[in-house]
């Protein structure tokens, strides 16, 4: 499957985005999708995925109640609306795809987008 995420910006803190994920590629609903983000000098970190069945499961417990995930399996995408922002959720985006569950570890993900960058910043 092939990722293209959109919809990153500079935004104030305290306001919102939201990214879409589009994938290309057969079967979309029997993957789990994530959303990863690199922060400059940083690790890529998970943040929050959706499992294939639709569950959600978050990276950072910090992120409840700021960053959503949904997906629609008729348009192949999957969308992370992020309220409240800071200037720690600055970075790269990406999102990635694995069959199934959201794994933990970057490594075991199949398929990742180019990234998208977000920048909280007055």
């Amino acid at each position: 499957v092939q990722l293209v995420e959109s919809g990153g910006n500079l935004v104030q803190p305290g306001g919102s985005l939201r990214l879409s994920c589009v994938a290309s590629g057969p079967s979309f609903g029997a993957y789990a999708i994530g959303w990863f983000r690199q922060a400059p000098g940083k690790e890529r970190e998970g943040t929050i995925c959706s499992t294939s069945s639709g569950r959600t499961v978050y990276y950072n417990d910090n992120l409840k109640g700021r960053f959503t995930i949904s997906r629609d399996d008729v348009k192949n995408t999957v969308y992370l609306q992020m309220n409240d922002l800071t200037p720690e959720d600055t970075g790269v985006y990406y999102c990635a795809a694995v069959v199934r569950w959201c794994y933990s570890d970057a490594g075991a993900w199949d398929s990742w987008g180019q990234g998208t960058q977000v920048s909280v910043s007055a």
